[in-house]
């Protein structure tokens, strides 16, 4: 069936087109990446080709903020509801392309990760986003990882050893930090804790929709009960695979700064202080190689200074565009994996049973 809808299509022998689509626990907003990818003597090659940042009005971060509490009919509409105004965005996005894209690779908006309980939950309906688009769409990434046991996360490892295996590490910091590296032959991988969830909350407190290169926790003072326990929490306990979610975020980390009765510089530096200490924890302080940060994170100085202090790996801040699309660049690769069929979710990463060719396909 793979084939049969990969020769439908016509892929031209060169290149595949994908565009891959993004949405961040941090509620940033909707990254949309076109990309070429193809193959020379084995290995994996891409060339980004446009990509955009679709902010979120008040009314679609509200919605998503609070669908974890919706009733069954409206958790249902919203589904589809926001699948076609990502179906509408992306058309936007290639309304002035000389070539469509053969796939869309959309790893929806993720609302419940419960990998421990058996389910994981990402709304944006890829029937929805096909039908609006006319271009066949792999959604529901994570849904059989999480069926063979695994944790459904992190899934762009497989774009960590195919595209950037230059790297020793390679760490992204969105709204949750997670990190991937290769050990005794094995891509290893795994969520770290939270980052610009927390930043952009506290953040918001002062009037900002984000701290600025780490501005205002740069005034702060680390309150080092708060950090203690931070750091006491057992996710930090437990060896990896292990992945987080919103829900652990509200019940488990953010009550902490809730009742803490200190100043918001002061809670957001010791936020800084939190991150980048577990960040360290999980790469080893003296470990050797190269680091490649991408994601929101690696735009704050603030951040990425306390990181430096802490590790001794040589850290590389790639190009803009790799810092801010690595993620969407990688679902679309994902979508293109998928038409090839290889397999994308690996099970030393996830903890599945077996790897396992990620996602679902509308068209």
């Amino acid at each position: 069936m793979v084939k049969s809808l990969f020769n439908l299509i016509a892929q031209p022998p060169s290149s595949i087109r994908a565009v891959g689509v993004m949405s961040g626990t941090s509620l940033d907003g909707l990254d949309l990446c076109l990309c070429d990818f193809w193959q020379e003597n084995g290995d994996w090659k891409f060339s980004l080709i446009k990509t955009t940042t679709i902010s979120y009005t008040s009314d679609i971060k509200q919605s998503l903020t609070r669908a974890f509490e919706m009733t069954a009919n409206e958790f249902s509409a919203l589904d589809f509801e926001y699948g076609k105004w990502v179906g509408h965005q992306i058309n936007i996005f290639l309304a002035d392309a000389e070539r469509m894209p053969d796939i869309i690779g959309s790893h929806g908006h993720t609302v419940f990760h419960q990998p421990s309980s058996g389910y994981t939950t990402q709304i944006g309906k890829g029937a929805v986003i096909s039908a609006t688009t006319g271009i066949p769409c792999v959604s529901d990434f994570r849904s059989g990882d999480v069926a063979r046991g695994g944790q459904g996360a992190p899934l762009v490892p497989i774009g960590d050893e195919l595209l950037f295996s230059d790297f020793t590490w390679c760490l992204n910091i969105g709204g949750i930090a997670n990190v991937s590296t290769r050990s005794n032959g094995k891509r290893l991988a795994w969520d770290i804790c939270p980052a610009n969830m927390i930043l952009n909350l506290l953040a918001n407190k002062q009037g900002k929709s984000f701290d600025s290169n780490g501005d205002l926790g740069r005034k702060g003072t680390v309150l080092v009960d708060l950090l203690d326990e931070l750091n006491s929490l057992a996710f930090y306990q437990s060896a990896p695979p292990k992945s987080l979610g919103r829900e652990w975020f509200e019940k488990h980390f953010y009550p902490h700064f809730n009742l803490c009765d200190s100043s918001n510089s002061n809670l957001l530096a010791t936020a800084y202080e939190h991150i980048s200490q577990q960040i360290a924890r999980s790469i080893g302080v003296t470990s050797s190689g190269t680091l490649l940060v991408t994601g929101g994170g690696a735009h704050n100085g603030f951040l990425v200074e306390k990181i430096r202090e802490k590790v001794d790996t040589n850290i590389v801040i790639p190009d803009s565009l790799t810092v801010d699309f690595k993620e969407a660049l990688v679902f679309g690769f994902l979508a293109v994996l998928y038409l090839k069929g290889v397999n994308s979710s690996i099970g030393s990463v996830t903890g599945a049973s077996s790897d396992s060719i990620a996602g679902v396909l509308s068209f």
